[in-house]
């Protein structure tokens, strides 16, 4: 079996896997990573949101070698230590969660919008979100929160 390596969250890691290994299976089966989540399996759903050098990837369609020798973020990098992302925060303080079953992907995805956007509106939060899907709440307060949350990236 051939071995990939990539930085997670931060740090190196290595490990024999089959060819076919999607890298959402790598994060949660090999390392443990538990917050990045399949829901579709078809890249529908936005639940297995990471980020591969910097950017927003669905990582139930790419294969773990494909991330050979990047730097992957999932949800587990995003606080330091016992302090929220101001992204994480604001999903907290303005209930942009229910179940949380999206809400790993939905901040991965909020953080690479705001990365390329810093002050988004409304609607291009809306539209950024397409490939994401919430059965619980609406996206009223996703939306909402995603827009507290550049505002406290900015500062």
């Amino acid at each position: 079996m051939p071995t990939v390596s990539m930085t997670v969250n931060g740090k190196s890691v290595s490990a024999e896997v089959e060819p076919r290994t999607l890298l959402v299976q790598y994060l949660r089966e090999h390392l443990g990573l538990t917050g990045t989540h399949v829901g579709c399996d078809t890249s529908q759903c936005g639940a297995c949101v990471v980020h591969v050098d910097g950017e927003s990837a669905k990582s139930c369609t790419m294969l773990a070698m494909q991330a050979e020798g990047s730097d992957v973020s999932t949800i587990e990098g995003l606080a330091d230590g016992d302090t929220l992302h101001p992204m994480q925060e604001a999903f907290r303080e303005n209930h942009g969660l229910q179940c949380g079953f999206c809400t790993p992907g939905m901040v991965m995805s909020a953080v690479d919008l705001v990365r390329t956007n810093a002050d988004p509106s409304e609607q291009e939060v809306r539209e950024w979100l397409e490939g994401n899907l919430c059965r619980c709440t609406g996206y009223h307060n996703i939306v909402k929160s995603i827009l507290a949350g550049a505002k406290a990236m900015q500062g």
